[in-house]
């Protein structure tokens, strides 16, 4: 039997996710996704409403292949029609054939959305809520209750909305979940009215779902876990309609390890940021570096002092240990740096650097120096390793630049651009000269870089360009303003960063395009 204290977490990515802006999956995405939420430990898993679309009853019909081992899967649809007989309903008949052990009802709480949206009277929809779940707990399905406008309807009519939480319980809901649909309740009122309605409940636990319309989709579900409901519902990611849904990676986390309410077992919390990374990437959606717990930035330290003191004691800068959520300490080098940085950030990248040592502070002077002409490095870790080689009497050039070229030729009768680059080189005291087209002049430098390095070193066929960005460094001086290039690259194996910094677009890409190049040569 389980504990009546459980907090069960009730995934709904595949869904209300899927209502986000950008967002598309695929179904095969759905499939993927699924398993891996079932693999992480998630007890429920929504995977859709199969009246809606063809897709998803696609979903449901392949997701009946799948063996889960820890998660339930719902289906999700809405209560019978006004004045329809339950059994005759196609919509609730569509949700028994998608044969999932449990049944999500979407219902109106608010006299609002009952008298403008449903055009309906009070009492045929507390109707629609009885007949439909005592429908479905007598097809032997689970049913979760999920009051639409709960806060809204509650503030407008206490009285209605509770008689609808009441009608659900009777009919024989497992869960009665408090909607914040519009996202725009404060935590102390979630916390109010979930501890009101929890009084006048006497069968079903509470669940709680909310979204991000005020930046509190998370806090509001933490406030309706600690006024008594044991089921918190979102999506990974916070993905969803408008600002998105309550996001479930920060709200385990901290429910976990702020509240000391258990949901999942260490190793499985340990796998949160892999979670977080999974579904980003799956959702062609680049991961938020700022996103509490699982961010890049999450456990990045930055200012000297900082640095200096997570050197000596972890916990005098950091909340909890990253690796309870599969993170891990980051330092990062710039303006605001010490030697500690420096040092500490040369360790990661395994270089020996004696944090007094005369080298350390050279290469402090040199990105203090390179910062003030627009370089950074927070994002550009191989070109940093490339600075401190150098300092340590550790770096062999690959190549030497003896000149390049690179010119565009447009064509306006046959609307064409030619772009092509012609490039010397001097490798192992032999000179070498390439030209080469491509798409751009980034892109003919870089054929014509390769085609020259090639013969000599091989390696260099793996290696691929998977991200290319331009920032001006200060816009107000228009054409004549400093251009900041980062390239990303990667060999299948691993990927690195580097940064050009120049008046020049294209000499700012060649200084990033050749640290990119001699880091790969240098790690062979």
């Amino acid at each position: 039997m389980s504990n009546p204290a459980q907090i069960t977490l009730y995934d709904t990515t595949l869904r209300d996710g899927a209502q986000g802006e950008g967002i598309h999956f695929s179904l095969a995405d759905k499939l993927r996704i699924a398993q891996r939420l079932d693999a992480f430990g998630m007890h429920y898993i929504e995977g859709g409403w199969p009246g809606s679309n063809e897709k998803d009853v696609e979903f449901f019909r392949e997701a009946k292949k799948l063996k889960f081992k820890n998660a339930k899967l719902a289906a999700f649809g809405s209560t019978r029609r006004a004045h329809t007989p339950v059994e005759k309903d196609p919509q609730v008949a569509m949700l028994l054939d998608a044969g999932t052990p449990v049944v999500t009802l979407v219902c109106k709480t608010s006299l609002l959305h009952v008298n403008e949206i449903l055009r309906t009277t009070p009492d045929e929809n507390l109707a629609m809520i009885r007949d439909t779940i005592r429908y479905l707990v007598e097809n032997g399905r689970e049913v979760v209750f999920d009051g639409e406008h709960t806060f809204d309807g509650y503030k407008e009519d206490a009285a209605y909305t509770t008689a609808c939480y009441q009608a659900a319980d009777e009919a024989g809901a497992s869960y009665l979940v408090l909607c914040d649909t519009n996202g725009g309740s404060l935590p102390a009122e979630v916390g109010r009215i979930t501890g009101e309605l929890h009084k006048r409940v006497t069968k079903a636990k509470l669940g709680i779902h909310t979204h991000d319309d005020c930046g509190l989709g998370v806090a509001n579900a933490l406030a309706g876990i600690e006024a008594g409901a044991l089921q918190v519902q979102g999506t990974v990611n916070g993905y969803g309609e408008r600002t998105g849904n309550c996001n479930l990676v920060t709200a385990i986390a901290n429910l976990q390890l702020k509240m000391n309410r258990r949901v999942l077992s260490d190793e499985n919390l340990a796998q949160l940021r892999d979670l977080s990374l999974f579904v980003d990437e799956v959702a062609n959606q680049r991961p938020s570096g700022r996103a509490p717990f699982v961010g890049s930035a999450a456990f990045a330290h930055k200012g000297g002092i900082h640095v200096n003191a997570v050197n000596k004691l972890a916990r005098s800068y950091e909340h909890i240990e990253p690796a309870k959520v599969g993170n891990s300490q980051r330092v990062l080098v710039g303006e605001l740096a010490g030697r500690a940085n420096i040092m500490l950030k040369a360790r990661t990248l395994g270089l020996k650097l004696g944090e007094k040592s005369p080298e350390a502070l050279k290469v402090l002077d040199q990105v203090k120096h390179l910062e003030n002409e627009g370089y950074e490095f927070e994002a550009a870790d191989a070109s940093f390793e490339l600075l401190v080689r150098k300092e340590l009497g550790q770096y062999k050039p690959h190549f030497e630049l003896l000149e390049y070229h690179v010119s565009i030729r447009k064509d306006g009768a046959k609307k064409e651009d030619t772009c092509e680059a012609t490039l010397k080189l001097l490798i192992n005291s032999e000179k070498v000269h390439t030209v080469a087209e491509g798409d751009g002049p980034v892109n003919a430098l870089d054929a014509a870089l390769r085609e020259a390095l090639l013969r000599f070193y091989p390696a260099i066929a793996k290696m691929k360009l998977v991200d290319y960005k331009v920032r001006i460094i200060d816009s107000k001086s228009g054409t004549a303003a400093k251009t900041r290039v980062f390239i990303e690259s990667s060999d299948g194996d691993t990927t690195w960063a580097t940064v050009g910094v120049s008046f020049d677009i294209i000499e700012a890409s060649w200084l990033a395009l050749r640290d990119s190049v001699d880091f790969l040569l240098s790690r062979q």
